[in-house]
């Protein structure tokens, strides 16, 4: 299927001149989860990973992807005749170099501009100069193969409540538009789908998992354009856009809009974010300035309303999860339960918690050497059946009025080997480690990782990828620009100062491969310390609540701070959950929160 699928491609890649195509897995907004309409990567590939990107020459095929990964892709692109390049390993070439080195002189490389990052294009121009490689971004050529390929989602957009959200729209924009003036911009096109909802406080279903609505924005001075199917907005949101006299135009209109913009006007973008088809329709005499968005800091910087309403997600959220624990720990090797139907238990869980509206993400439920595939989805066909000994992995989440959530615990159901315990141990004083930082306000994500890293790496152990990831306010579960990571890596921007009010995963792990997979997370709040001669200290409110298992962790591994830390955690963990529990939960979750 997937060789007769290359083969179709590369007869339309020979019809226009083409010498290589690119098949990234983002959508016309550069997302990282897409509606299935742009999961075009994982039609040509067979690859279902949600990060990844597919280059097609004449004669080979070549999928990159990074660590989170490895195993999976190894796994989906058996029998394909697309080659595995592993992103960030030595000897391994970046997609740009292997367009350089695969293209002919005075080649062709094609794309579909619309799903291209506008930067990404802007360094394949530069690169490619050197061997008068021309681009030709007009073409979705997986449209012509994609036979009842999917439509575009026509899910209704909702209006979030400003006790939610804790501003308004009108105050947004006046913000935003200060800083439009601050730096000289009389227009700025913002095309990031979290970033709109964010402004507009509009929510929506078009893309699983992630409560947004394909739409784009221009904002002047003193208008403001929303490009987005009106069937989706409802009266209450009509009515709340009429207060700042929003024009509301279709969807895709943008890309002929954005080339009528007066030679005068000077248009405030993100090269990292919007796409090469919209930076190409823009007059060459309009003045660029290329930043981040302003709304990526502000959306970052959770205000109060959204930090209340977050800590009570949380609460109903661990209330789910501990139920979920005890209901797992009582019934495995009892009643069958496999890694499909535990997730499914979650679920419904967390379908009983008021004001809960979709899982946050695709829950990541790993049995044994599942576990060590970080993003390892279960199907049908993979899907272990639980046995009362060894460890568990699931990492999931959900979407609350109140809130976006994500935990993870590593769960022994029963028998453990010491080797188990020891890495349990290691990873539990890591993530503890890292949320008792306290630190000087300038300090970044990468400056603090080392604290989450040194258990494992004191063991010459590493996971291959970031310890955490900033979090939205019923948005995105990864949201820039704010994460944990030992090495700055451009093409994720997760390295900002840490600031108050920024929600971060705080998740280290150990990973081994035909073995197993121990993950625990929490999400933490920065809040502000003292102040002193010494400047703003800061440091971790922690936000998660659900037991860390004591029955994988060795004691006598833990210094005395570590064991204050988690008896202190565990603690506000019975005393804030507890009360939502039966009497026979509560007395398991009294065990299991015992002092050490």
């Amino acid at each position: 299927m997937i060789k007769e699928r290359l083969s179709m491609l590369r007869n339309y890649m020979k019809q226009n001149g083409m010498d290589a195509y690119i098949i990234p897995s983002s959508d016309n907004h550069q997302s990282e989860y897409v509606g299935d309409y742009f999961k075009s990567r994982e039609f040509i590939s067979g690859f279902t990973g949600s990060a990844g990107t597919v280059v097609v020459t004449m004669d080979e095929a070549g999928l990159w992807t990074d660590g989170r990964y490895f195993i999976q892709a190894e796994n989906e692109l058996k029998g394909s005749s697309i080659k595995l390049f592993k992103m960030g390993e030595e000897g391994v070439p970046t997609t740009e170099e292997y367009i350089f080195n695969n293209v002919k002189e005075d080649g062709v490389l094609g794309f579909d501009g619309r799903v291209i990052c506008a930067r990404e294009g802007q360094n394949l121009e530069k690169k490619l100069y050197e061997k008068n490689i021309k681009i030709s971004y007009e073409y979705d050529l997986i449209d012509k193969i994609w036979e009842n390929r999917p439509s575009l989602s026509n899910e209704k957009a909702f209006l979030l409540d400003v006790k939610y959200a804790g501003e308004s729209f009108s105050s947004k924009l006046n913000r935003v538009r200060e800083v439009m003036k601050e730096k000289g911009a009389t227009t700025h096109v913002i095309t990031t789908l979290d970033d709109i909802a964010w402004l507009f406080n509009i929510r929506g279903g078009d893309v699983k998992f992630n409560p947004v609505v394909l739409s784009y924005t221009l904002i002047t001075l003193d208008k403001v354009y929303l490009f987005v199917d009106e069937v989706k907005l409802n009266e209450e949101i009509l009515s709340e856009l009429n207060k700042e006299n929003v024009v509301i135009k279709p969807y895709n209109e943008i890309y002929e809009f954005i080339k009528e913009l007066n030679k005068d006007e000077t248009i405030l973008l993100d090269s990292t974010k919007i796409n090469y088809a919209i930076l190409n329709n823009i007059p060459d005499d309009v003045r660029k300035i290329d930043e981040f968005n302003p709304t990526m800091f502000m959306k970052a910087q959770k205000n109060k309303v959204e930090l209340e309403n977050i800590r009570n997600s949380h609460i109903k959220d661990g209330v789910a999860f501990t139920k979920f624990m005890y209901w797992l720990k009582n019934n495995v090797g009892k009643t069958e339960i496999s890694e499909l139907s535990a997730s499914q238990k979650l679920e419904d869980l967390r379908r009983a918690q008021d004001g809960f509206i979709e899982p946050s993400f695709g829950t990541i439920a790993g049995y044994r050497k599942h576990a060590a595939m970080m993003h390892y989805s279960a199907t049908p066909e993979s899907d272990y059946k639980l046995e009362p000994r060894d460890l568990f992995l699931i990492d999931s989440g959900g979407q609350y009025f109140d809130g976006t959530t994500d935990i993870t615990r590593t769960i022994a159901l029963g028998e453990v080997s010491d080797e188990l315990k020891t890495h349990f141990t290691a990873v539990a004083r890591g993530m503890i480690n890292l949320s008792m930082a306290k630190f000087l306000h300038g300090v970044r994500g990468y400056n603090l990782d080392i604290l989450a890293r040194r258990p494992m790496w004191n063991m010459g152990i590493d996971y291959k990828c970031g310890t955490g990831h900033g979090i939205g306010f019923l948005l995105n579960v990864h949201e820039a620009p704010n994460g944990f990571r030992w090495r700055i890596v451009p093409d994720r921007f997760d390295s900002a100062e840490l600031e108050e009010g920024m929600v971060t995963t705080n998740e280290p792990g150990i990973y081994v491969e035909g073995s197993h997979g121990i993950r625990i997370e929490n999400e933490l709040v920065v809040q502000k310390a003292e102040k002193n001669e010494y400047g703003q200290f800061m440091e971790f409110e922690v936000v998660t609540l659900a037991p860390i298992d004591l029955d994988a962790i060795v004691v006598d591994d833990m210094n005395r701070e570590e064991r204050e830390y988690l008896n202190w955690y565990h603690k506000l963990v019975y005393d804030k959950v507890s009360p939502f529990l039966t009497s026979e939960e509560q007395a398991w979750l009294k065990e299991y929160t015992k002092e050490i």
